[in-house]
């Protein structure tokens, strides 16, 4: 299976207002079967302020208005439906927005109320309260805690977020928490949609002491430290199997966290038959391009699904990392590395997940100016870090200068690279050799392997920098990470990631830097 994940303000904007919308994925849902992918993860379109661009939801039960309304969503479930693709939506249960209704119920009912017991109120330390209750850090940077002001006017509790604050954590030991999740699962669900990731599915759990981390905890965003008690509860369980048994009442529907955990008998607890269908596990995404990192991530990763005896999950990149031709090395390098790692992932078994934009081959290593940056990193961190913003820009469709298509509107949400005329959807359609005609041809290609298959690969032996494993249809993928050709063995070549070195004849020596597909004899 292949799902395109869909950052909704960066895919199409219909209405003109430089914002993508769910209008602008309905008027593309040709493209979508034009790519031939199974069907759409939708990042967040719920109710919300932006402060994190959707993942601070105001009201879980309603769509923001910046992307259209709940009609229109489930106008946009019945054409996936009518394609034969399914929708995920993005589910956020860790924390809530500032301007949520709990939360300003709580800022307004005072200290030691009902209220303020769904999130995590604390007392300040010191005698005048104005130190935070622990140390933990902020994913985003800076303190894990902000002081509120009181009714009265006075200096207040503090409140716990993991990530910005205005995403104040949930405290999932409340039963109103599970509650009024239900109620979400069950509301969009009924709507029609096909599932659920899980944002932060790992985190949903917190200590009951909220003591101290060590000062040597290695404070990373979101690769959990196993010492780090803000992750990876065994509380975070009982969530799952609560989560799990609504959606249960939905045939077909299903549940993908994103877990990130490292040790893949840790991971695989979150796979139990009672709790999360699928899971993302993330070596490949991080694996630099060397045939011994790649191999060792997807054994980590298969690794991981035998012990939950569940599909694998892979992916290149998503909206919160470096897009991969930047990571891979910028520029034709990148693209090169780019395409010939498609072909790795394509191969293997389980659950592939495309972001939008990866199969046109774009880049995040452009300059965008410092006051049009919107990720809350960026302030958060004291301008040290730029953020996530160069792998959200809009996508480019048609024509040669910025918006390309995306919008009607001068200035978009995020200001869009001027040499991207080349990457446009347009510019590549009818381009046998460009990236988006790969992916195409890949996916097609893939899709007639599809069947009763096993989670596992047989490795071939490979020259130094190179790897090479067999699917039990028979077909082998062959990757060429290092700096010289090397020979293929005997067979017919399926698909390629680039040309092969036309000197000895093609489908004998295989370049670097490309992967391909084959049939050995």
């Amino acid at each position: 299976m292949v799902l395109y994940q869909i950052y909704p303000r960066s895919f199409a904007d219909a209405d003109g207002d430089g914002y993508g919308d769910l209008q602008g994925v309905i008027d593309h849902v040709g493209y979508l079967e034009l790519l031939g992918v199974d069907g759409v993860w939708l990042s967040p379109i719920m109710r919300s302020p932006g402060a994190d661009h959707g993942y601070d939801v105001s009201d879980p039960r309603d769509v923001d208005p910046l992307f259209g309304d709940v009609e229109t969503l489930r106008r946009l479930v019945e054409e996936l439906h009518a394609a034969q693709m399914v929708l995920i939506m993005d589910l956020v249960p860790n924390h809530t927005s500032v301007e949520h209704a709990w939360f300003a119920a709580a800022v307004e009912a005072g200290p030691g109320s009902p209220e303020r017991e769904r999130y995590f109120f604390r007392d300040g330390l010191g005698d005048d309260g104005s130190r935070p209750p622990n140390n933990w850090p902020s994913v985003f940077g800076g303190p894990a805690w902000t002081r509120i002001t009181e009714a009265d006017g006075t200096p207040g509790q503090w409140y716990l977020h993991l990530f910005a604050p205005e995403q104040p954590d949930l405290d999932w030991s409340h039963p109103d928490v599970g509650d009024d999740l239900e109620r979400t699962l069950r509301f969009w669900l009924d709507l029609g949609v096909d599932g659920f990731r899980i944002d932060v599915a790992h985190g949903l759990a917190k200590p009951d002491d909220l003591a101290d981390l060590p000062d040597d905890v290695e404070i990373a965003q979101l690769v959990v430290d196993e010492r780090d008690a803000r992750w990876d509860r065994p509380g975070v369980h009982d969530v799952h199997r609560r989560i799990r048994a609504v959606v249960d009442e939905y045939p077909g529907a299903a549940t993908f966290g994103e877990v990130w955990v490292g040790p893949a008998d840790r991971f695989a607890r979150y796979l139990r038959p009672d709790e999360l269908h699928f899971a993302f596990h993330f070596p490949l995404t991080g694996a630099p391009f060397e045939a011994g990192a790649v191999r060792e991530a997807i054994e980590a990763t298969l690794e991981a699904s035998r012990i939950a005896d569940s599909a694998p999950t892979w992916a290149l990149s998503n909206h919160d990392v470096v897009r991969e031709v930047t990571r891979y090395g910028n520029g034709a390098l990148g693209t090169a590395r780019a395409r010939a790692m498609l072909l790795v992932e394509l191969a293997l078994p389980g659950i592939t997940f495309i972001y939008e934009g990866s199969e046109l081959g774009l880049p995040s290593d452009f300059s965008i100016p410092h006051d049009r940056l919107t990720d809350p990193t960026w302030e958060r961190s004291g301008h040290a870090e730029m953020g996530r913003d160069h792998c959200r820009v809009p996508m480019p469709w048609e024509g040669t200068q910025p918006p390309y298509g995306f919008s009607t509107a001068d200035r978009t949400w995020l200001p869009m690279p001027g040499d991207w005329g080349p990457l446009t959807v347009e510019a590549q359609l009818e381009d046998a050799d460009s990236t988006l005609s790969l992916y195409r041809a890949a996916i097609e290609t893939g899709r007639s392997w599809r069947g009763p298959r096993t989670a596992s690969v047989e490795w071939y032996g490979a020259p130094s920098g190179c790897l090479a494993f067999r699917r039990d249809n028979g077909v082998v993928c062959a990757l060429n990470t290092s700096e010289r050709s090397v020979p293929l063995p005997e067979g017919e070549v399926i698909l390629a990631s680039g040309p092969l070195d036309p000197h000895t004849g093609a489908g004998e020596i295989l370049p670097p830097d490309t992967a391909v597909w084959m049939r050995p004899r």
